[in-house]
């Protein structure tokens, strides 16, 4: 098979996946061109981060300029009533990579995995082989989206990637992200222990303990893997205790930062909160 078949084959199959989980959702989806749907867009995510329509996450204006650009700008609308349900924006990053990058995506629930399907397709059509992106690692409910339904693998942690942030969802925390690669293609089936509740066993002395007072981490006997829990819910705990949830944030940080620094990839997390890590050359594919 060809690299063009390849590719082919993989786009026929994100279109068919697309059309049929939007189909399932109760949304139809596009890719948004004009002002008006822009400005929509726009007005969606500052909904989603608790922004004044004033000081939008991406304003109307940059998703503009994306578009114009080359990159795509995605929305899902319900059925019924056109209410947008869901928004992404995606730019191509360097041509020898074959690479593109999400700057932004939110949807409501049930609402995201057509929408990132979409983005799929229309990347594959234009050839791209990946896409990459950030997200909070604190936030398990994402984690397990884009590890587990997408198969996308965490390649990089990233200390407080952009500095203070002001909107309601993050103010007063430190802005840790983890950078995340999608196979367009082939996209990584997470299986295993990485689609159901994870019980670690005792792992060896010394390991961290979580603010909460209960294991933070992990080890499997032979070195391979690695399991680190999160909060359950860290909005509503940022909004409640913003001190736990930053003891919180310093001790992930510090268990990723090392796993990283070790060769270990993020490649699953648990329905109960544990990520799964697992050294770079024992990583599913």
């Amino acid at each position: 098979m060809t690299a063009e078949t390849d590719l082919s084959a993989a786009h026929s199959g994100a279109v068919r996946l697309a059309e049929e989980t939007a189909r399932t959702a109760g949304v139809h989806l596009r890719t948004v061109h004009d002002v008006t749907g822009l400005a929509a867009v726009a007005d969606y995510f500052c909904d989603v981060w608790r922004t004044p329509r004033t000081s939008p996450p991406l304003p109307a204006e940059a998703l503009h300029s994306v578009v114009h650009a080359g990159g795509a700008v995605h929305a899902a609308y319900t059925v019924e009533g056109e209410r947008l349900a869901g928004a992404c924006a995606a730019v191509f990053g360097p041509p020898a990579d074959a690479d593109a990058y999400s700057l932004l995506a939110a949807a409501d629930r049930g609402v995201g995995h057509p929408l990132k399907q979409a983005q799929r397709a229309w990347l594959l059509e234009r050839g791209a082989r990946a896409l990459r992106w950030t997200f909070d690692p604190l936030v398990g409910r994402n984690a397990r989206f884009n590890l587990v339904k997408l198969g996308a693998t965490g390649t990089e942690y990233l200390v407080d990637f952009y500095g203070p942030m002001a909107d309601g969802v993050n103010d007063g925390d430190e802005s840790d992200r983890l950078a995340v690669l999608w196979d367009l293609r082939t996209p990584r089936r997470a299986g295993g222990s990485a689609d159901r509740t994870v019980v670690p066993g005792p792992g060896p002395a010394g390991m961290p303990m979580a603010p909460d007072g209960a294991p933070l981490a992990r080890r499997s006997a032979d070195g391979g893997q690695l399991w680190c829990r999160v909060p359950e819910d860290v909005v509503a705990l940022r909004a409640a205790d913003p001190a736990l949830a930053l003891r919180w944030r310093h001790a992930v940080r510090e268990v990723f930062a090392e796993a990283f620094a070790e060769g270990f990839r993020a490649t699953g997390m648990s329905r109960d909160g544990w990520y799964t890590l697992t050294r770079e050359e024992h990583c599913p594919v």
